[in-house]
């Protein structure tokens, strides 16, 4: 068994309800936010170059894992971290780097894109495949985005969940959990993450219009359930609890097809947010669905009919900086009305008049806010050529709702931040303070070429960004390590992405506890067990811990 004295954490604080014992480790800092030094300019794309990432000199970063991180259990559908066993060398092993370097979907292996980071602190652990070892007490779980096709045409491509054991030596530092649901079913792709502390069960969504939503035991072996027969099948990314056991769903499909002319490659609002209403905190199994309605100036919803028309009046209003708009929750689905088979969310928020945003991916609660402030970003079309870029959300945008309790019927949306051509389609969200929040960028390959690889940046939510004197402060300019432009000269070699993106971008302590869900406290980074966490999609796939620089703590005088 290892020395849980090899720790990387330099202090260790524990309290204990229920069956959970937190606990917390962190080096000192600042009480009240970071101060962070501007990083001036984004990465550019060149081709064949690969450049490194540039962070604030007040941070640097380290790897946990990457694509080539080795399972502690392998299966047949994989055997490290972030590559599939689709394509094999003569030794076994899944092929890292095509060979011979041609533009052929055969010559590498699947990459698998670990998403959102969830992170947790268990004093008793959670056990793992090697019942003699000690996995320590804190964990990092993912689940993966890519992944190859189903063999049985099932409703997304296979997937599965990892646990990074950041306790762990090398041979046991990730461990693959079952690759199959209760029902029998093998999981699909997945993309966001949470941990539902009333239920006891890490929750992973799946983007996917027809994929379900699954409810996962954070011991190992773990029991995964489908539970889209109470909360939907939707394309569901964001999920997040707020402090009377609701969830909040962020949906982001996008639109199949652009408007109509004059537009030019503006899509069509077409993904909600929803709020689940469970019976009992602890079953996720009952309850209500509701969607976002969004009133216009003449108290009507706001719809994806009315937003339907280019530029329309509506879309334009909600993107205009100074506006308040009511809002109301309605009801998309009851199980004690119309049942526990599995349902189609979007369609169902649509018929009951919800209102639609520009691809909604992510949303977090102001911690201090008493669960009365919800921010969420809104992607938008990433598209350079949409006309819909400047006016109704097309480079994307930041939205806050506010109400007098999370479980109100009704509240009021505001726009926070009109994303711009240099801060485009805005992704994972994490707060760093009370007042701090960092925004991470996806803007895909399109946008690359023109304004650059994706960058964090990192608001003051109590300014106002109608001023354009206000700007938000780059944290990190991300590079494109080598596989990814490897990838990006070849199309991605017919199956996996290209340039690199940020992903899974997470502040917590890992209090496991109602307490502890994220917005509940206030973060002090860096102190008492807060931590970063996110990972750089795509290419070599690494999940990196972001941490103080020599700089922020100063260094001796000569």
């Amino acid at each position: 068994m290892k020395t849980l004295g090899r720790r990387i954490a330099l202090g260790v604080a524990a309290a204990m309800t229920g069956i959970f014992v937190f606990v917390a480790a962190g080096a000192a800092f600042a009480p009240h936010g970071l101060h962070l030094t501007n990083v001036p300019t984004p990465n550019t794309r060149s081709d064949g170059v690969a450049p490194a990432a540039k962070l604030s000199p007040e941070l640097q970063q380290i790897v946990w894992a990457q694509g080539s991180t080795k399972l502690e259990n392998p299966s047949t559908l994989t055997s490290y971290y972030g590559y599939d066993n689709d394509t094999l060398n003569a030794a076994g092993l899944p092929k890292m780097v095509p060979t011979p370097a041609l533009p052929n979907p055969n010559m590498e292996a699947h990459k698998t894109e670990p998403d959102k980071n969830t992170y947790l602190v268990f004093k008793h652990g959670l056990g793992g495949p090697d019942s003699s070892y000690d996995y320590g007490t804190h964990f990092l779980f993912q689940g993966h985005e890519g992944g190859p096709a189903d063999p049985a045409s099932g409703p997304g491509n296979l997937s599965y969940i990892t646990r990074i054991n950041l306790d762990a030596d090398a041979a046991h530092r990730v461990t693959l959990y079952p690759t199959t649901a209760s029902n029998g079913k093998p999981l699909i792709t997945i993309d966001g993450s949470t941990w539902d502390p009333w239920a006891k069960k890490l929750l992973f969504t799946t983007e996917n219009q027809n994929g379900p939503t699954y409810a996962a035991d954070a011991s190992w072996p773990s029991t995964i359930d489908d539970i889209s027969g109470s909360i939907g099948r939707g394309g569901y990314e964001g999920i997040q609890n707020d402090s009377d056991g609701n969830l909040w769903i962020d949906e982001d499909i996008g639109s199949p097809t652009n408007k109509p002319a004059p537009a030019v490659s503006a899509k069509f609002p077409n993904s909600f947010v929803f709020r689940f209403v469970p019976k009992s905190p602890s079953d996720l199994t009952h309850g209500k669905l509701e969607a976002l309605q969004v009133l216009n100036d003449s108290k009507q919803p706001i719809t994806f009919a009315s937003q339907s028309p280019h530029q329309s009046p509506d879309q334009i209003a909600l993107h205009t900086y100074g506006k308040v708009f009511k809002t109301n929750w309605v009801t998309v689905h009851d199980t004690a009305v119309d049942g526990t088979t599995s349902f189609n969310a979007n369609l169902a928020a649509k018929a009951a008049n919800a209102t639609p945003f520009k691809r909604p991916e992510n949303g977090l609660f102001r911690p201090g806010s008493h669960f009365r402030e919800y921010y969420f970003d809104e992607t938008g079309d990433t598209n350079a050529a949409s006309t819909e870029n400047d006016c109704c959300g097309g480079w994307g945008s930041v939205f806050k709702i506010t109400q007098s309790d999370p479980s109100a019927d009704s509240g009021h949306l505001t726009i926070f931040y009109k994303a711009d051509a240099a801060h485009a389609a805005f992704d994972n969200i994490a707060f760093l303070s009370d007042d701090q929040v960092t925004f991470v960028q996806d803007q895909g390959e399109g946008l690359h070429g023109v304004e650059g690889f994706d960058s964090g940046f990192v608001f003051d939510v109590n300014k106002d960004y109608s001023d354009s004197a206000n700007q938000p402060v780059r944290w990190l300019a991300q590079g494109r390590d080598p596989s990814a432009t490897l990838d990006a000269a070849n199309g991605g070699f017919g199956k996996n992405d290209q340039d690199n993106e940020i992903t899974g971008t997470t502040v917590s302590n890992g209090d496991p506890r109602p307490g502890g869900i994220l917005g509940a406290k206030i973060p002090h980074l860096f102190k008492d067990g807060w931590r970063f966490f996110y990972t750089q999609q795509h290419g070599d796939n690494p999940t990196y811990e972001v941490i103080p620089s020599s700089r922020t703590h100063g260094e001796p005088d000569d």
